[in-house]
């Protein structure tokens, strides 16, 4: 018979979004160990750039080795899931502790960033995009 899994009563569940992307983070106090759709952070986002974008809620609160987060993400691409990630881990934060809420504030990342790619329009090529013009 399958084990039924127990849900830590002490786990925060919360959902970031950036462009296509969706997080669901599960925030546990631990000692910093980053999982994301079942590898490790590091792994699974490769540029140290999307690691500095997607711990940087930790890094404006100061609380880097204090809490563990298993996150599932799924859509866009690295870039969005990154912001995704950083959204759903600030969300989790202030859950956990509203004392947070004014750090993070002013950092930009409990805003979710309403930029999207803009739809392509007939009769051109892209969205903007126009085939070149001739006169003859």
């Amino acid at each position: 018979m399958a084990e039924k899994k127990v849900k830590n009563a002490n786990q925060i569940i919360s959902t970031g979004r950036r462009k296509k992307s969706i997080a669901r983070v599960r925030l546990f106090p631990g000692e910093g160990k980053c999982t994301v759709n079942g590898r490790e952070l590091g792994e699974y986002l490769q540029r140290d750039t999307l690691l500095l974008v997607a711990r940087r809620p930790f890094a404006v609160t100061n609380t880097n080795d204090k809490f563990d987060v298993i996150a599932r993400v799924n859509g866009g691409g690295l870039s969005g899931q990154a912001g995704a990630l950083s959204h759903g881990i600030a969300r989790a934060l202030v859950k956990y502790d509203e004392m947070y809420k004014k750090e993070l504030k002013e950092a930009g990342l409990l805003t979710r960033d309403p930029r999207m790619k803009e739809r392509k329009k007939y009769g051109l090529k892209k969205a903007r995009k126009a085939s070149q013009f001739s006169k003859r």
